[in-house]
């Protein structure tokens, strides 16, 4: 049997009407999305943990948006960062979201506990920088916690070191430190006169008893990086602990305030997935994504912080790269944290600081 065309007896299709219809063909093809939806990424939505405020913003023009439009995945963001929730949604298996920042600490605790999804087989090594990958985590950025102060309440000078946050007779004013056991214990040693290379291991003791000195000096003790900037902009406060990036952010927008690198906390910030999260897969592709430099400077020239890949610097202009925290100048008069001794010690702390702060 002779096989049936599909087109009505004696119909034919020239080479004009032929060219035609793959011209129509063709130009609704460009009309279309540039991007191709790939299977996997088909009907699915990645759920990113994220700081909220303008760290989301950064984070959204930089990675998330390039990310979403190359492969037609849908992202949605929740805030804050917790590492709370990161223990609770694995405990339970309740999944708010799927992917998270912590700083490699928090990451080496939650290695530890059993919290985190294993470096996913799509994730290719050969696309990230040397040393990216670290527990169970990739490298984001590197994250600044300093000293900040009004220049106008200080016109002749402001503090320096912690030692002088530490001094009420030379520098008064209101003050604000991060409710993060983390940050304050090496600040409060720094300013009981421990040198920066000798910090860990932390002696919580000496450390507990120098914050009773300025615990009555404390109005906040900020939670949210959108508040340590109501803060310090609204003139609630003189002087705070903060991170870099959002002193950066007041600055731009017209307060005229200080960064003091001296005595600050560089932490490296790492891209984790949640131990068991269904959307695994997605996440690793995404943070695999979120490592190409030109994303990285691109987050960089937003929110103020250090590139972890270090080719972004070739995207970075100079006078940028100056005021990020692994500029030389500043990461040389800073610190940086023990991973393995405060993961390992990051619960207990926690329980003390905050039976401290009770008290």
């Amino acid at each position: 049997m002779t096989k049936k065309s599909g087109l009505p007896k004696n119909t034919s299709i020239d080479r004009r009407t032929f060219i035609r219809a793959s011209a129509a063909a063709t130009a609704g093809a460009i009309a279309a999305p540039y991007y191709i939806r790939p299977a996997w990424a088909r009907g699915e939505t990645l759920y990113i943990n994220t700081w909220g405020g303008v760290w989301t913003e950064s984070a959204t023009e930089a990675f998330i948006t390039p990310f979403s439009k190359e492969t037609g995945i849908e992202v949605k963001t929740l805030s804050p960062v917790s590492f709370a929730k990161l223990k609770a949604q694995v405990t339970t298996g309740n999944y708010e979201w799927d992917v998270t920042t912590q700083g490699v600490p928090d990451c080496a605790r939650a290695l530890r506990e059993n919290l985190l999804e294993p470096v996913g087989k799509v994730v290719d090594p050969a696309q990230l920088s040397p040393g990216a990958i670290n527990y169970n985590g990739i490298k984001s950025h590197a994250l600044g916690t300093a000293l900040t102060y009004r220049k106008d309440k200080f016109p002749n000078g402001g503090p320096q070191s912690w030692a002088d946050f530490w001094n009420i007779e030379k520098f008064p004013g209101n003050r604000s430190m991060y409710n993060n056991a983390g940050r304050v214990l090496p600040a409060a040693l720094l300013a009981d006169g421990v040198p920066r290379d000798k910090l860990f291991p932390l002696d919580l003791d000496r450390a507990f008893k120098k914050l009773d000195e300025i615990k009555p000096h404390i109005k906040v003790w900020w939670k949210q990086g959108s508040q340590s900037e109501q803060l310090i902009r609204d003139g609630e406060v003189d002087m705070i602990q903060m991170w870099n990036g959002r002193a950066e952010n007041v600055q731009a927008q017209g307060v005229d305030v200080e960064i003091v690198w001296n005595g600050a906390e560089v932490l490296m910030v790492n891209w984790i997935v949640a131990r068991g999260t269904p959307r695994a897969e997605l996440g690793w592709r995404y943070i695999q994504s979120a490592h190409q430099a030109e994303r990285q400077a691109k987050f960089a020239s937003l929110m103020k912080y250090g590139p972890a890949n270090p080719k972004a610097f070739e995207y970075i202009d100079e006078k940028l790269a100056r005021t990020l925290p692994t500029w030389p100048d500043n990461i040389n008069v800073a610190y940086t944290p023990d991973p393995d001794w405060v993961g390992a010690n990051m619960g207990e702390m926690v329980k003390r600081f905050n039976r401290w702060l009770a008290s």
